[in-house]
C-alpha cells in the first residue's frame, strides 16, 4: 500500500474528538465512587444520629470544608494530568492553601485549651480507626478515578497516579463525614489528613503500572 493511500484510508471517516469527553468521563467516575463510598459508610459505619442538628453549626460546615477544597483541588489536578504532556504545576502548591489554614486553626484550638485537654482534641475518641476508615471507603473512587484515566492519556503517571489518589481519599473523607463523631480541628488536621494521604501514596505508586498506555 502506498503512502497516500494510507494516508487517505485513515482519514474516512474521521471525526473531531469530543472536548467534553475528559470532564464526563471523570465526573462519571466521580459520582459512582462517591455513591460508593456512601453505601459503604451507611452499611458499615452508619450516619451520626445527631447529623441534622450538628449540620446548623458553622463547625459542621469548616469540618466539611478540608476535604471539599482539598477534592476540587485534586479534580482540577486530575483532569489536568489526564492529558499527555501537561504538568500539574502551581496546583500542587495550592494544596498547601487548605493545609495550612486547618493547622493555623488547630494550633489556635491547641494554644487556648487547657494543657490536660489538648491530647483529646488530638486523638478524639476514634483516632486508632479515622485513618484507616477512609482508606476503607476510598476504594469505590479510587477504582472508578482509575478507570477513568485508563481511558484516557496521562503521561506523567506517577503525578497522574497521586493526584487521582487524593481526589479518592478527600472524596472518602467527605462522605466519612456523616458518620464520624469528631468536631476539633487538631483531629481532622491529623488523622483526616493521614486518610487522604494513604490513597495518595497508593496512587503515585500504582500510577505508573496502572496508568501505563
Amino acid at each position: 500500500m502506498k503512502t497516500d493511500e494510507l494516508i487517505s484510508l485513515l482519514a474516512t471517516a474521521a471525526e473531531p474528538v469530543d472536548r467534553h469527553v475528559l470532564a464526563r468521563r471523570l465526573l462519571l467516575a466521580l459520582l459512582a465512587g462517591m455513591l460508593g463510598a456512601l453505601l459503604m459508610t451507611v452499611a458499615i459505619y452508619g450516619v451520626r444520629s445527631d447529623l441534622a442538628e450538628v449540620a446548623r453549626t458553622p463547625l459542621f460546615w469548616a469540618k466539611l470544608a478540608l476535604p471539599t477544597s482539598l477534592g476540587l483541588l485534586a479534580l482540577w489536578l486530575t483532569q489536568r494530568l489526564a492529558r499527555p504532556g501537561v504538568r500539574g504545576g502551581a496546583l500542587w502548591g495550592l494544596l498547601g492553601l487548605p493545609l495550612l489554614l486547618v493547622w493555623l486553626g488547630a494550633a489556635v484550638s491547641l494554644a487556648g485549651a487547657p494543657v490536660e485537654a489538648r491530647a483529646d482534641l488530638i486523638f478524639g475518641r476514634t483516632w486508632r480507626t479515622c485513618a484507616l476508615n477512609i482508606a476503607l471507603l476510598s476504594a469505590p473512587v479510587f477504582a472508578a478515578v482509575f478507570w477513568a484515566l485508563r481511558g484516557l492519556a496521562p503521561t506523567r503517571l506517577r503525578q497522574a497516579g497521586a493526584a487521582g489518589g487524593l481526589l479518592a481519599g478527600s472524596t472518602a473523607t467527605l462522605v466519612y463525614c456523616l458518620h464520624c463523631p469528631e468536631m476539633t480541628v487538631p483531629f481532622w488536621g491529623l488523622w483526616y489528613l493521614l486518610g487522604m494521604l494513604l490513597p495518595t501514596v497508593v496512587g503515585a505508586l500504582a500510577g505508573p503500572r496502572l496508568l501505563r498506555w
